[in-house]
């Protein structure tokens, strides 16, 4: 069931309550109605269940005492699927106990209200959670959707993070890790400025040093090598793009408008527009339509 004020835009995105207590499920919609939410209700676990088969929210206010399954198991199922897991949760319960609020961070909840809610407070940490979920969203698909990767090595040349599709790469490129054969080794070997490892199958995946990040660390762009004989793969430009070109490249290649990118990416249309002429001059073509199909035949737009 979606609940909606007549007339109003809900641009806002899409909120799930889970809560047994129909005066704090209605007084809850009633604010989030309010606020352009797009609101979903269910009233115990198997519900909320049902609600995600059919529309995936963009965060979840969930009570934690139910009955049959309590929110902190729905909360650690929810996490356990992959579809569902970047979701935000966020725990309404007359719980205030240590314990209890450590134990719904645990099961994977990202703040925890204690009840009675204050509706302003609620209101304010949900925009702040459904924010920070968008850009860790945005971020991820940016630096994975050319079909590309992003590794970091920290100080103590640790593994500090990878990107989803680096640690797709990773796992299959060092499936079997001995002492001597591991991606750390892999990555900061200097002999070459791309490293080459062959994948089961025939392919294989490069790694470009492309500069230090924060604190510290060493940023790794990977690709996978196109092994089609009939069709050659194309070439890193000599100049390495930065992290931020990337991105740039790969929402235009999509046909993304300046304005978009700059939406998207949370900059100007003006520092799209230098980010593009660098993109131009590193890859020798002076068109956005060159560029495009230039980072298609690069996989910058899978």
């Amino acid at each position: 069931m979606s609940l909606k004020m007549p007339g109003h835009e809900t641009n806002a995105g899409v909120v799930l309550v889970v809560d047994d207590d129909l005066a704090s499920l209605s007084m809850l919609c009633d604010a989030l109605n309010a606020e352009g939410y797009s609101v979903l209700v269910a009233r115990d676990a198997a519900e909320a269940l049902q609600r995600f088969e059919m529309t995936l929210p963009d965060a979840v206010l969930l009570d934690a005492i139910m009955p049959d399954m309590n929110g902190f198991d729905l909360c650690r199922h929810i996490k356990q699927e992959p579809a569902w897991a970047h979701v935000p949760v966020i725990f309404m319960t007359g719980l205030s106990e240590t314990e209890q609020i450590v134990h719904a961070f645990s099961c994977g909840g990202v703040d925890y209200v204690v009840k009675p809610v204050k509706i302003p407070e609620v209101l304010a940490r949900l925009a702040a959670h459904m924010r920070n979920a968008n850009a860790a969203r945005l971020a991820r698909q940016a630096v994975d959707i050319a079909g590309m990767g992003i590794v970091l090595l920290d100080r103590q040349q640790r593994i500090s993070w990878c990107s989803p599709r680096a640690d797709h790469f990773l796992k299959h490129a060092f499936a079997q890790i001995g002492e001597d054969d591991d991606p750390v080794k892999w990555l900061r070997d200097e002999r070459s400025q791309d490293a080459v490892r062959t994948l089961p199958g025939g392919r294989a995946i490069q790694a470009r040093r492309i500069g230090q990040a924060e604190f510290g660390e060493t940023m790794f762009l990977l690709r996978e090598l196109d092994a089609q004989p009939h069709r050659p793969a194309a070439r890193l430009p000599d100049t390495p793009l930065t992290p931020r070109e990337t991105e740039v490249l790969s929402w235009l290649a999509k046909g993304k408008t300046n304005r978009d990118i700059a939406d998207i990416l949370g900059m100007s249309p003006r520092t799209v527009n230098k980010h593009l002429e660098h993109i131009f001059e590193k890859l020798g073509v002076e068109t956005r339509a060159a560029a495009a199909a230039l980072a298609s035949r690069m996989h910058y737009s899978d």
